[in-house]
């Protein structure tokens, strides 16, 4: 994998997971450390006519008015130590990965005015693969101040790190990698620690999965309409056309290419329940609300969040308020909503499917009947995981109070609606398996039923993994199993391969 190059533009989504969780190595483009320059000399020369700058001469928060004088460095490193009050279990190396990456992003844009020793130490710890012990709890989303000090902390060689599998004091683990700690300038330190880059790493890798999920989501909407004998009419895109509302028209088009068949088959029913036949506006809800995600994402990394800002081209030092996510958080609360609304769906169909027996399916499921427990069985674990998505689906952007003496008073819990819409992804998934079982069995138990391609390939790479039920057995246990891939990445490149071989067949 060639390595990603910072320019100061142009980072995605995708480019956040893939230096991650890939371990994509990332380069600098010669014009940002020349941006940098540019910005650090502003900086100092404004620091140097007396101009009173936030957080490089003044105290922070409600400590604004107090003056900063004498060893500028040692001021930095108090700022850091005295704002190291995290807790909790530290954040997956995936996240923190991710958080690394996007803070040298957003620098990258310039207006930091960090040195650019420090932005170099920065990106070749990550290269390295050191990565700071950071404690997930002390952010409220007014920035990711309190957690960004495991980042600078590491940079300046105190802390923790984890390194090649193994915790240890953050000096150790630099000196392992070969790098050596830094010296902080003025703003140095808070540059590091003024910004959102926790919310935007951490989203960034939770809207990959939630559309890596939608996909999968997708693809058990078409098999379930394949087994329950569903009226595909619903899919004609003159409808969504009559209505082109929340990018249903997207989806009503990505279910009606995985149905695609010569030959379409006779409707069996005049209606079908509206899990299924409002599936392309539940869907495609969800599809806006992810691209609404990226939006925000995407401004994130590739914008100057910092407070002061520099402002290289005309020689100004400005106060901002760029580290507030408002925005970010709301897209995150919509997207839990939408996943939520995809994840109720999905269990209906589920209900639908293993119920007391729609259009000629068996009663539960069962083809043994009689006493047999069938699917019914997992319609009570689906609710039950439908009630924690709809718990975590609750807004938390508005549950902040007013701290440092009441100067910071309002916030945006951003890192609170990532994780839980992170939470609601991870059982989400879990109802895809159930309906991609559900679904793999209502078509084993209708007769005659030629599949189309694509959901042919979906039904066999279900089946390579879980067998047909005949008899009542543990379920669970198969749900673990399909679930597990799923979640680990390999759900996609095994359905390519099936569809391969159903193309040439």
């Amino acid at each position: 994998m060639s390595a990603l190059v910072l320019t100061g533009a142009g980072v995605s989504v995708e480019d956040v997971a893939q230096v991650a969780r890939s371990g994509r190595k990332v380069e600098v483009e010669p014009v940002v450390i020349e941006r940098l320059d540019k910005a650090r000399k502003v900086l100092d020369q404004a620091a140097a006519s007396g101009q009173q700058i936030y957080g490089l001469n003044t105290g922070l928060g409600a400590n604004l008015g107090t003056s900063v004088e004498g060893d500028a460095s040692a001021f930095q490193r108090q700022l850091l130590e005295g704002r190291s009050a995290a807790v909790g279990e530290p954040l997956p190396q995936e996240a923190v990965r991710a958080t690394m990456f996007a803070r040298a992003a957003m620098f990258s844009v310039g207006g930091s005015g960090i040195s650019p020793a420090v932005f170099t130490a920065l990106v070749d710890a990550l290269n390295a693969g050191v990565h700071p012990v950071m404690p997930q709890f002390g952010s409220i989303g007014a920035g990711d101040l309190v957690l960004m000090t495991g980042l600078a902390r590491l940079l300046t060689g105190d802390g923790e790190a984890d390194y090649q599998g193994r915790r240890m004091p953050a000096a150790k683990a630099l000196m392992m990698a070969r790098l050596a700690p830094i010296s902080l300038a003025p703003k140095d330190g808070l540059s590091l620690i003024n910004a959102s880059a926790v919310s935007v790493g951490s989203g960034a890798l939770a809207l990959a999965d939630a559309l890596s999920a939608f996909a999968q989501q997708q693809q058990a909407g078409a098999l379930t309409m394949e087994g329950f004998g569903a009226n595909r009419t619903i899919l004609d895109p003159r409808l969504h056309l009559a209505r082109p509302a929340a990018c249903q028209q997207l989806a009503a088009r990505g279910l009606r290419d995985l149905l695609a068949r010569d030959g379409e088959p006779a409707p069996t029913t005049l209606q079908d329940p509206l899990s299924i036949r409002c599936m392309p506006s539940i869907h495609g809800a969800l599809i806006q609300a992810t691209d609404h995600a990226r939006l925000a994402l995407e401004i994130e990394l590739n914008a100057a969040t910092d407070n002061p800002l520099v402002l290289g081209d005309d020689g100004l030092v400005l106060s901002t308020g760029n580290f507030h996510t408002a925005s970010l958080a709301l897209a995150f609360e919509t997207l839990g909503l939408a996943i939520a609304q995809c994840a109720a769906a999905s269990v209906a169909r589920l209900i639908q499917l293993s119920g007391s027996g729609r259009n000629g399916l068996p009663k539960y499921l069962s083809p043994v009947g009689g006493a047999s427990a069938g699917f019914v069985p997992l319609q009570k674990t689906a609710t039950a995981i439908l009630a924690a998505i709809r718990h975590k689906a609750n807004p938390v952007m508005l549950d902040f109070l007013p701290v440092s003496e009441g100067v910071e008073d309002h916030a945006t819990q951003t890192p609170l609606t990532v994780s839980k819409c992170t939470g609601m992804i991870v059982l989400w998934r879990r109802l895809i398996a159930f309906e991609l079982m559900a679904a793999a069995q209502a078509v084993d138990l209708r007769e005659g039923l030629t599949l189309a391609p694509h959901t042919a390939a979906i039904h066999t790479v279900i089946r390579a993994l879980v067998p047909t039920l005949k008899d009542d057995r543990p379920l669970g246990i198969d749900a673990e199993a399909l679930y597990a891939t799923l979640a680990g990445g390999n759900w996609q490149a095994t359905l390519q391969l099936a569809d391969l071989v159903e193309e040439q067949l």
